[in-house]
């Protein structure tokens, strides 16, 4: 099993720096996500060859790894030109991770749930071409359900990534969208069984609780999600529920640490959650 960082609030640093940072805060592994000068959310990767070739210094250095490459864009749009633009972007994307020397790719369905049916076929669509290029690198990919996508629903998602029909592809289970994923937390683990390849490891508030008033929106009638990336213990997931399931169905994929709510603490809460998450993992 790996335990990987998601160094997203330490984006700010040169990667230089960011590298290092991650290797002092006693972390082997990294999940490489967004950087504006690397790759920016859902649009084309800004890297170039000396970047890259920088990053890949910069890990050498300090014996960091990548365990897998989080590139977030709008394959699943049901506008064709941002469809095809994000297709593009991911050719560049899976460049850039094989000269990475890296075999792990994550992402997220992307698409627009007042639109699920079209953005299903326009996923389908891009996967037409991404998949055979994954499949002829011999790169995974993992996928998610995020609130507010076309696929919220864990169950669902995971039945989606199954009729894909690829050994290729699995399924992420992101710990802070439980309340959004329409089951019991340690049902959709055990749903997902083997194909359960990936975690993002992070605590949630339940946005149904006090009424569906956990949060409070204005205007009252405003269309939006809303969820954290909180350290162990400061939202609501049953997360005895969940590390239980993980050792049910003997998970042994890579499991990232996820909080992005708190940069003013992002050095201390990546420590401590390291430490939870391997007392947790039993690792």
């Amino acid at each position: 099993m790996k335990i990987a960082l998601d160094p997203l609030p330490f984006r700010h640093l040169p990667i230089p720096e960011m590298i290092s940072t991650v290797a002092d805060l006693g972390y082997e592994w990294i999940e490489f996500s967004q950087r504006d000068d690397f790759f920016p959310f859902y649009l084309h990767p800004r890297a170039n060859d000396d970047l890259v070739q920088l990053l890949k210094k910069s890990l050498k250095d300090t014996g960091v790894q990548i365990a897998s490459v989080l590139p977030i864009l709008r394959w699943s749009s049901p506008d064709e030109d941002q469809r095809q633009a994000a297709v593009r972007s991911w050719m560049r994307s899976i460049d850039i991770t094989i000269e990475l020397g890296v075999d792990q790719m994550n992402s997220e369905f992307s698409g627009r749930p007042e639109q699920s049916e079209r953005s299903e076929a326009q996923w389908l669509r891009s996967m037409e071409v991404i998949l055979p290029r994954l499949e002829k690198e011999g790169i995974k990919l993992n996928i998610e359900p995020h609130p507010d996508d076309f696929i919220e629903d864990g169950i669902e998602a995971v039945r989606m990534i199954r009729g894909l029909n690829s050994k290729n592809v699995g399924f992420l289970y992101c710990v802070p969208h439980t309340f959004y994923q329409g089951h019991d937390i340690a049902d959709i683990v055990e749903y997902a069984g083997a194909d359960l390849k990936h975690l993002h490891l992070a605590d949630s508030f339940d946005y149904r609780a006090s009424g569906g008033r956990r949060y409070l929106l204005n205007p009252a009638e405003t269309n939006a999600t809303v969820h954290q990336h909180l350290p162990y213990g400061q939202g609501e997931v049953d997360l005895d529920s969940f590390f239980a399931a993980l050792k049910r169905v003997d998970f042994d994929g890579i499991a990232t640490v996820a909080v992005f709510s708190q940069e003013e603490k992002a050095v201390e809460n990546s420590v401590w959650m390291l430490e939870e998450t391997k007392r947790r993992l039993g690792a």
